[in-house]
């Protein structure tokens, strides 16, 4: 059975060079409005925060991955707020970057939310602060916080460390960051040997220069896949 011309999608007449507009299924944006990614392109891992005695720690390392790619190897992922507080950031780096712009702002999300794992650090009526927020707006107070893949593998010795030690220096909790972000960069293949740390004490908020661990791949020889 042969199809009549006026069911066909394409047009009737053709003319050889020209251009035509075929009838297609509408596009995301036909049915509701622009919303942020919901696939998130260039996301960064692991982000760690401590408390001690008379402030808190946190630390990101600066890479931004696409898929598997270390792509962007100097990226910041800590911000510095106002003079007690301080903020970093896991996932989609976009998101951070508009957040970033937007930080003084009461947003409501609508159910497009930021992409980002989020955590803060501050310090407050002579009390340090540490917390954490997801993008569905889970939100709670530690005095020990990791995210992405440093939940499961970071988190633990931080919890078993501050237990110990609950009253840890600065100088003892900054150790306890690096050597996380040694074990996060031996263990996550998103993670990368180049961080910044940001202190907030009573002095006030500072992000550390950039800096790396010192590493040791001997044992690498020994690995085979069989």
């Amino acid at each position: 059975m042969a199809l009549s011309s006026d069911f066909l999608p394409w047009p009737k007449e053709h003319a050889p060079g020209q251009f035509y507009t075929f009838p297609v299924g509408g596009s995301v944006a036909d049915f509701g409005p622009i919303t942020r990614t919901q696939n998130p392109m260039v996301v960064g891992t692991s982000v760690l925060g401590v408390k001690f005695a008379g402030g808190v720690a946190v630390a990101a390392d600066m890479l931004g991955s696409y898929g598997s790619l270390a792509r962007f190897r100097n990226i910041s992922r800590v911000m510095r707020v106002n003079d007690y507080t301080v903020l970093a950031c896991a996932g989609d780096y976009a998101d951070y970057q508009y957040l970033h712009d937007i930080i003084e702002q009461m947003v409501r999300s609508k159910l497009n939310p930021l992409w980002n794992t989020i955590l803060v650090g501050g310090y407050h009526d002579e009390e340090s602060f540490l917390g954490y927020v997801d993008r569905i707006g889970l939100a709670y107070e530690s005095p020990v916080v990791a995210t992405g893949f440093g939940a499961f593998i970071a988190l633990p010795l931080m919890r078993d460390a501050h237990e110990k030690n609950p009253n840890m220096s600065k100088d003892e909790a900054l150790t306890l960051l690096e050597r996380c972000l040694k074990i996060l960069y031996y263990r996550d293949s998103r993670a990368f040997n180049r961080y910044e740390i940001a202190i907030v004490t009573k002095d006030g908020a500072t992000i550390l220069p950039p800096a790396s661990c010192v590493t040791n791949w001997e044992i690498a020889h020994f690995v085979r896949n069989e």
